[in-house]
């Protein structure tokens, strides 16, 4: 199991380029074999794919968590190299041929799926086409890697460009001592002021207390207008994917996405995300109302906006649930968290996590090894507190993979990044329990790559798990942040140790539901734009255009103009999602149902969790999540498990 080691970054496009090389001949060695079979050329293909993708990741994760020119210039070296190879051995006749000439009758499960998925990922690639669409195909995947990386740097630099200073005390007065602390500095003429950004905790705090109304419209019209730029990078990237998808034998790109995942067709996405949002739109107009009301009462709001919507919402979760964010704070200290979480997971999983001292990227970041009955299984690197050359958002990476080798098990490795409040001289960082719930979705994520026990490594951990249900173990283990026998294992006063009270415990897992049917209208609205937005090519303002009439069927608060919330999706634009932001909802369909049936068997149900742990964690992409949800419950699942969970019905 490598350490992390970020010298000579400067080296890195060399050492990669040679380290392709080295495969390309590796690989005309695999083919030139006359009787090829599974262990004499499918597992030593994977195991040169698996070194190139251990030598890589720090680099690029680096760019992600230390971003600088450095990482920036090392990235854009490093993309053609890696884009040129991902064409030549996606697009490999030889190799193609090779695999589906491979004798499957004697291969276990997790061997077969290998090889189907390498037979379906080389047509996707390109396989069988005339050599004039594979260049085409070959310049398109470059041309979209590095429009992707544009994307996210616009981002991440219009975010990093952005200051809103406050003078006035008044303007701030609501805002929680914690927050305050990381926001006051002195000027010039030593007067003390307030400094707010777009980094997410210091605009969660302003746009959630901040006393002035003007001040929230300019930070929030900040957050919402960053990047410009990106509009003409979202129609190059419809236009190169649309492309793509009709090179491929697509209609669309939402088609082209379908064919790796878990939905059969389009309108089966269409048709969920629909009947979603009208389930949850009248309970939805419902809860904005009430926020309206109490806006007019308390301030005479009569014309109430987006920007104010977090303010006068945590106003009115305070009066109905008595939940005061700042209050439940101290009570969420990093690392009592962290320490608690540990001992949930081991509990429920009979894993244990043992701190080591290894080289890390940042002070901040940790790793720790997980024994499962004293066997060490995996590692996982943590790293929680937000800074400013850090992407913003929260992600889970995988690094090693768990894979057998002539005997031997390669142990897996894997990231959690988050961007919580940071730390000072004077006080630890303090979570949201919004944060909490996020740590807890990304171990979700984590576990899921770390526990595997599959030997084969294209279907280990999260490899060959179907977008659409990836989201599955992490939404599930999020729900337990809420339940009070595990909040009771970790949510203790870092100053006085006092564990949080059950009236406290009682209040929040009440409040869960708050506004949950406008969360759920938020996230239908993004899953139904993404889709819909590459099911046909949208340029220019049918981009926004197509958003608008999508508010306008489902949405029950229409933001201002200004708004140009497509240049900072992220999701679809800078990372993997595009064309399946709809896999949230549809994974939280199993995470919820999976969470009932613990809710209904007991929480630390011994033989329950030795099932999730075995087929939902343990078998990685080997098997069909269909077939192993089926598995554990005996059934399939129930959409009304999510409805009853988010209080819809």
């Amino acid at each position: 199991m490598d350490s992390f080691n970020i010298e000579q970054l400067e080296t890195i496009p060399k050492n990669l380029q040679e380290l392709v090389d080295s495969n390309l001949k590796e690989i005309n060695t695999l083919l030139d074999i006359k009787s090829k079979d599974y262990n004499n050329f499918v597992l030593p293909y994977q195991l040169l794919n698996e070194k190139l993708d251990v030598f890589i990741t720090p680099s690029f994760h680096l760019d992600s968590v230390c971003n600088s020119e450095l990482t920036q210039e090392v990235y854009s070296k490093c993309l053609p190299i890696l884009s040129e190879y991902g064409t030549w051995l996606g697009q490999n006749e030889e190799l193609f041929s090779a695999f589906k000439e491979i004798d499957t009758s004697k291969l276990t499960d997790a061997q077969i799926k290998v090889c189907e998925n390498e037979i379906r990922d080389f047509s996707l690639s390109g396989c069988g086409l005339d050599d004039t669409k594979k260049y085409r195909l070959k310049e398109l995947s470059l041309s979209l890697s590095e429009l992707s990386k544009e994307f996210s740097q616009n981002l991440l630099d219009a975010t990093n460009d952005f200051e809103m200073i406050i003078d006035n005390k008044d303007d701030i007065k609501e805002i929680p001592e914690s927050d305050l602390s990381s926001a006051i500095f002195t000027d010039d003429n030593g007067i003390e002021k307030w400094k707010f950004t777009l980094q997410m905790p210091s605009y969660l705090s302003y746009i959630t207390y901040g006393t002035s109304r003007e001040k929230r419209e300019e930070i929030y019209k900040a957050y919402t207008s960053r990047a410009p730029q990106n509009a003409n990078i979202i129609d190059n990237i419809l236009k190169q994917k649309n492309e793509k998808s009709k090179l491929l034998g697509f209609d669309n790109y939402s088609q082209y996405s379908l064919s790796t995942k878990m939905a059969s067709c389009e309108s089966d996405v269409i048709t969920f995300l629909n009947d979603l949002s009208k389930k949850a739109k009248i309970k939805a107009d419902d809860e904005l109302n009430e926020v309206k009301e109490l806006a007019l009462e308390l301030d005479g709001i009569i014309d109430l906006n987006s920007f104010d919507l977090a303010y006068y919402s945590e106003k009115l979760k305070k009066a109905k649930y008595d939940i005061d964010e700042e209050v439940y704070r101290p009570y969420f200290e990093s690392n009592k968290v962290l320490d608690g979480l540990f001992e949930f997971l081991y509990k429920l999983l009979n894993i244990k996590f043992v701190k080591i001292d290894v080289k890390t990227w940042h002070e901040k970041a940790i790793a720790y090894d997980i024994y499962e009955n004293n066997i060490k299984k995996s590692r996982i690197y943590i790293d929680l507190e937000a800074r400013k050359e850090k992407r913003g958002g929260a992600w889970m990476n995988n690094w090693h993979t768990r894979y057998l080798n002539n005997g031997e098990v390669n142990l897996p490795t894997a990231y959690i990044v988050c961007n919580f409040p940071a730390s000072t001289s004077t006080q630890p960082s303090l979570l949201r329990h919004s944060d909490v719930v996020t740590l807890f979705h990304e171990m979700g994520h984590a576990l899921h790559h770390l526990l595997s026990n599959i030997d084969e490594p294209f279907v280990s951990g999260i490899n060959g798990v179907a977008w659409d249900v990836v989201e599955f173990p992490s939404q599930f283990l999020e729900y337990f942040s809420y339940d009070k026998d595990v909040l009771k294992m970790f949510a203790k006063h870092y100053q006085t140790d006092e564990i949080i009270s059950d009236d406290m415990c009682d209040k929040l897992i009440r409040a869960r539901n708050f506004q949950s049917s406008l969360a759920t209208l938020r996230q239908v609205e993004f899953a139904l734009f993404d889709f819909k937005l590459h099911q046909k090519i949208y340029q220019g303002e049918e981009v926004q255009s197509l958003l608008d009439a999508i508010r306008d069927d489902i949405a029950v608060m229409i933001p201002p103009g200004y708004n140009k919330f497509q240049n900072g999706f992220a999701h679809i634009f800078g990372g993997g999602y595009a064309a399946g932001y709809y896999s949230y909802k549809w994974a939280e369909v199993l995470s919820a149902d999976a969470f009932y049936l613990f809710i209904e068997n007991g929480t630390f149900n011994e033989e329950l969790s030795l099932k999730y742990k075995d087929l939902i964690l343990g078998k990685g992409g080997s098997v069909d999540m269909n077939d192993l949800y089926f598995q554990l419950a005996n059934r399939k699942p129930d959409v009304t498990s999510l409805l009853k969970m988010d209080g819809i019905i």
